[in-house]
């Protein structure tokens, strides 16, 4: 687990502001064998930012609860991409001269249409919108991070799921030549990288592919030249790189629920009373803050996503 220092350890973060949803959305730790899908140190160019200025291409500078944008710096230099490799601040390094162009996404499985999209045919045919999400990891720390992409629904919609469809699978890219981590397997990774949402999880308004963020197109560290994104879960949830996506009858397994199942569920909802075996998931460290704060259920989206799990134990389903 990742140890803080004794000067990060002060009087936790408090919300004051009011819930209010944003416009344009409808407007790690090393354990003794395993790495977790997230952790590390706070990157030194992570400074606190409080400017109420937007910085360059993005609309605003806070999230829709004012806290601010974590700096671009950081956001592109502190990245878990085990596929390059585990030391989040070398993985923009190794990534440097990842091709992302040409690069094709196939849609298919259990649809009435199933699609092969060139990554220029998704900038052109899905309007690309900005959305400031919060990201927490599974570690316990955070970000809030402006991304530009698409509703996932959007492409969805457009293959038309069968009526036998409940879930949707998501596949990385594999290529070792280009993703050295790929080479490793020295501990129960299973490559390449998938994962999956429920349907209805999928079809969601705050689900989206992302392209780009803060203005830019999205950097190879980041999970070009797409990726997803979905706020309400840990960012491993949150697949790289994506170049398959087969709508299902089954709950798909994915890499972190094989290599350690009673650490990594299928959900990995956010919740602040379910806490990973080896650490509290109480409070998070933003990145860019010295001190900590309050885990919000669902990483602060449960108006709009609670529903989805009326009536389900989020402790055994986490």
């Amino acid at each position: 687990m990742v140890k803080l220092r004794s000067s990060e350890i002060t009087p936790e973060h408090l919300y004051f502001s009011r819930r209010q949803f944003l416009k344009g959305v409808g407007a790690l730790a090393a354990g003794s064998a395993l790495l977790s899908a997230c952790g590390g140190k706070t990157p030194p160019s992570a400074g606190v930012v409080n400017t109420q200025t937007p910085p360059g291409g993005v609309s605003q500078a806070t999230d829709e609860l004012g806290d601010p944008l974590t700096p671009y710096e950081a956001v592109t230099h502190y990245n878990n991409y085990y596929e390059f490799s585990t030391d989040k601040e070398t993985v923009a390094v190794l990534a440097k001269d990842f091709k992302t162009s040409p690069w094709t996404v196939q849609v298919g499985g259990l649809v009435k249409n199933p699609k092969t999209y060139g990554i220029e045919d998704l900038l052109k045919k899905f309007t690309q919108e900005e959305r400031i999400y919060r990201l927490r990891c599974v570690e316990a720390w955070s970000m809030v991070i402006p991304w530009q992409g698409f509703q996932l629904s959007k492409l969805l919609e457009e293959v038309e799921p069968t009526s036998d469809a409940t879930h949707v699978r998501f596949e990385t890219l594999y290529d070792p030549e280009q993703m050295p981590g790929q080479t490793s397997g020295w501990f129960r990774y299973n490559w390449p990288y998938v994962e999956g949402l429920r349907l209805d999880e999928a079809m969601h308004d705050l689900a989206i592919l992302a392209t780009g963020l803060y203005g830019k197109p999205l950097p190879p560290q980041d999970g070009a030249p797409i990726r997803l994104v979905a706020p309400w879960k840990y960012g491993f949830k949150s697949i790289k790189a994506i170049v398959k996506i087969d709508l299902v009858d089954y709950q798909p397994g994915s890499l972190w629920m094989n290599a350690a199942p009673d650490e990594y569920g299928f959900y990995a909802n956010v919740n602040p009373e379910v806490d990973h075996p080896r650490w509290s998931q109480a409070t998070e460290r933003r990145i860019g803050e010295l001190g900590r704060r309050k885990t919000l259920l669902f990483n602060g989206y449960a108006d709009e996503v609670a529903h989805l799990y009326a009536g389900m134990d989020l402790g055994k389903n986490y």
